[in-house]
């Protein structure tokens, strides 16, 4: 190993315990020593001068290629001490221009027009179902749970986040609703069966709409949910009532403006809208160039200050702000411990590389929200001050009204191997 390596890494990684052996058979160790013991080895010598020239889309390409390889300790501890040094860091000169760099043509990169945006979609979306029966509850509600209280399952954490997003929505059965990214169709079933509402569901992912228009169909409800293959700026409104969850970061930088026109335009006066999405607490940025790559081409996730930039412009007003500190760390630590018991069922779906992939994404993802910041945002919306109450009191009440109501279908049961 040379000086140059040595001198490099030491200031890549100064908080924590990394061991590192290099590929002559060298070992040394880095960080203050605090925290897990984390062991790795590189497969080969081109590995580690990839991983220094560009760390943020290669360490995620070494994992997934095998030449990275964990020989001690868990990924997410070895991914936390990235993060960690990286959120503490001033960095290197040439990664500071690759930031640069990156950050510069981050408009361009999310250039979702509905072309662009279906063929997005299909690569993380239409992925085979089986894979996401593996760690998903099971109403496969594939976006941040809220956890009420320590302790409580991942079935009641996603159940109590859509009983709290009906009852921010004060929706019942005069409403008709729609839901931008409806995903498998959890939230939408649960909105048409326990208030009533009549749902219109869109999505871009054929995958989701076949199984979202099966459940509905067996719960005999789609009279009342009715799932659709459309872009959200294609459907025709009005309604009473709109919710999206976990869409908006597929949304682009630039199409902000496009999205809150189209909301303006299909809410009605008295409308209320719930947004819920991941942000970013250290102001705009870029996407992360390996998650940009691999798992959500054309994505970003966005400062909460770019979001409230783009309401303002269109005649809305923002009636509520929550911010849900750690509740997508603790989801995705569930995700990623169900995945990895029934890891050998995934491999059976894909290969070894998609496998260490999917480890990848899940462990980094949870170190973005538990180290590096990131946190999920319900914006309530309205075009009018006088549509929702005062004050945030009518909340619990109606998050207790729909708890006595809730029938067993609305808490299904998740079936495992």
């Amino acid at each position: 190993m040379s000086a140059l390596i040595s001198r490099v890494i030491s200031k890549l990684v100064r908080f924590g315990r990394l061991r590192v052996e290099f590929f002559d058979g060298s070992m040394r160790e880095f960080g203050d020593g605090a925290g897990p013991e984390i062991a790795i080895r590189f497969a080969d010598k081109r590995a580690l001068w990839e991983l220094v020239r560009d760390p943020e889309l290669k360490l995620g390409e070494l994992y997934m290629d095998g030449r990275l390889l964990l020989t001690h300790g868990d990924l997410y501890d070895f991914l936390a001490i990235g993060s960690a040094n990286l959120w503490k860091s001033d960095g290197l000169a040439w990664i500071k221009l690759l930031e640069k760099a990156r950050d510069a043509v981050k408009t361009w990169k999310q250039r979702n027009d509905r072309r662009r945006a279906r063929k997005n979609i299909a690569i993380h979306y239409d992925l085979d179902h089986r894979l996401y029966d593996l760690f998903l509850d099971a109403d496969r509600q594939y976006s941040c749970a809220y956890f009420e209280h320590p302790g409580q399952s991942l079935e009641e954490a996603q159940l109590a986040k859509k009983r709290h997003i009906a009852a921010k929505m004060l929706v019942d059965e005069r409403h008709r609703l729609l839901d931008i990214g409806c995903g498998f169709g959890g939230m939408g079933l649960y909105l048409a069966r326990q208030t009533g509402a009549r749902v219109v569901g869109v999505t871009l992912s054929e995958e989701q709409l076949a199984i979202s228009r099966a459940r509905a169909e067996e719960a005999g409800l789609s009279t009342r949910a009715d799932f659709r293959l459309q872009d959200y700026r294609d459907v025709e409104g009005p309604f009473e009532r709109i919710v999206s969850v976990g869409m908006f970061e597929h949304v682009g930088l630039s199409h902000f403006d496009e999205f809150f026109s189209h909301v303006s335009r299909l809410l009605t006066d008295d409308g209320v809208m719930l947004l819920h999405a991941i942000g970013r607490s250290t102001g705009p940025g870029y996407t992360n160039p390996w998650v940009a790559k691999y798992i959500f081409p054309g994505g970003y996730i966005p400062a909460v200050s770019e979001v409230l930039a783009s309401i303002e412009k269109f005649g809305l007003f923002v009636t509520d702000l929550e911010m849900l500190r750690l509740h997508y760390a603790d989801t995705l630590k569930i995700w990623r411990e169900r995945f990895n018991a029934r890891r050998d069922e995934a491999l059976a779906l894909y290969d070894e590389r998609f496998c260490r992939m999917w480890e990848f994404y899940l462990a980094g993802s949870e170190t973005a929200f538990r180290v590096a910041g990131n946190m999920v945002f319900q914006i309530q919306i309205t075009k009018r001050q006088d549509v929702v109450p005062r004050t945030r009191d009518y909340i619990a009440p109606r998050e207790e009204a729909l708890r006595r109501v809730e029938t067993p279908a609305a808490i299904p049961r998740r079936q495992t191997a």
